[in-house]
């Protein structure tokens, strides 16, 4: 395995947008703790992904890694579908 290829961060999420063509808005959820309360609180950010194949729909839980900048707003690329939506 390349050392390059070890550094490509690989998250998931869920899909809130597929109205683009071949791009999905994909919302990425994290916990972190309060510095001074402790207390738990919930951040999100949202990325664009490249979906080459336009199969994701909306409430999609996806996989997606870093690549190369596909576009100005594009890092990141659906690797596979976890979870379709209901």
């Amino acid at each position: 395995m390349s050392e390059q290829a070890a550094t490509k961060r690989t998250l998931e999420g869920r899909v809130v947008s597929n109205k683009m063509q071949k791009t999905v808005t994909v919302l990425l959820e994290r916990q972190v703790k309060h510095p001074l309360y402790g207390k738990i609180l919930r951040r999100s950010t949202k990325v664009h992904a490249h979906d080459e194949t336009n199969e994701c729909r909306e409430g999609d839980r996806v996989r997606i890694v870093e690549c190369a900048p596909v576009s100005k707003s594009k890092n990141w690329r659906v690797v596979e579908i976890v979870e379709r939506a209901r």
